[in-house]
């Protein structure tokens, strides 16, 4: 059958990234990633734009909870909710653990910057899964995705305590859902109209990544924000995408 010949492709695809990512060596945190390059007080907040951009999050957070708990997710499906709401729980406590991070960074905030990207990333994937291949599927990922992501970051912590830091796991958890998301979309009819939301989704992380990337350059251009304050903005616009289809799809 056509579906079972995709999803063994995709199948393949996680088999070679995790011989891949387990072929080279550890990866430990590098200590220059808290060096970010806008680190200003203002009004007694270190790093204070690093911290505020995060605000978003909290407030497309609150928004989705709201709507998905009042049974207003009409461009969602009904079997996906528990998803959806776990995925802007995720979203709420990003903005949560990533300003605690911002305004101290270092190895032991990073946990908590960490965890909550996992529990969204691991929910919004698996909704995907459900709206465009099976909901029978994603409910058998569901809990299991969300264990694995978090447990990602934990043994990233645990070996980094113990001297030997090893972050392939987690690149594995951030990374691959972001391969496997476009491969859905193409091989796949969601039950949903609006593609070109969860297209949307992608670019913006994306973006958001190159943001990340250019963190000096672009404060030194831009004066204000630095590109990783950008960087949480742009993050927070693709949650709030993800709203925007649950209100408007059909």
């Amino acid at each position: 059958m056509l579906v079972d010949k995709r999803l063994k492709i995709m199948l393949a695809i996680i088999v070679i990234a995790i011989i891949g990512i387990f072929n080279i060596e550890p990866i430990a945190q590098d200590p220059a990633y808290h060096d970010f390059a806008d680190q200003r007080r203002i009004v007694g907040i270190a790093n204070f734009f690093n911290v505020l951009s995060n605000l978003p999050f909290v407030i497309i957070g609150i928004m989705g909870i709201r709507l998905v708990a009042s049974h207003k997710a009409t461009g969602g499906l009904v079997e996906l909710q528990a998803m959806y709401l776990t995925f802007f729980i995720g979203t709420l406590l990003i903005g949560f653990g990533s300003a605690y991070y911002h305004y101290r960074p270092d190895n032991q905030t990073l946990l908590w910057d960490r965890l909550p990207m996992t529990i969204a990333f691991m929910a919004l994937f698996s909704a995907i899964v459900g709206e465009y291949i099976s909901t029978r599927l994603a409910w058998r990922l569901f809990v299991p995705l969300l264990m694995l992501g978090i447990a990602s970051v934990v043994y990233w912590h645990v070996t980094e305590l113990n001297g030997h830091g090893d972050l392939r796991v987690y690149a594995l958890v951030q990374f691959l859902p972001i391969l496997l998301i476009p491969l859905i979309l193409w091989q796949f009819d969601s039950k949903l109209n609006g593609d070109n939301y969860i297209w949307g989704i992608i670019g913006i992380y994306a973006v958001s990544k190159l943001m990340e990337l250019f963190d000096a350059g672009l404060y030194g251009i831009l004066g204000l924000l630095s590109g990783h304050s950008l960087k949480h903005l742009l993050a927070a616009f693709g949650a709030l995408i993800f709203y925007w289809a649950l209100r408007e799809r059909r």
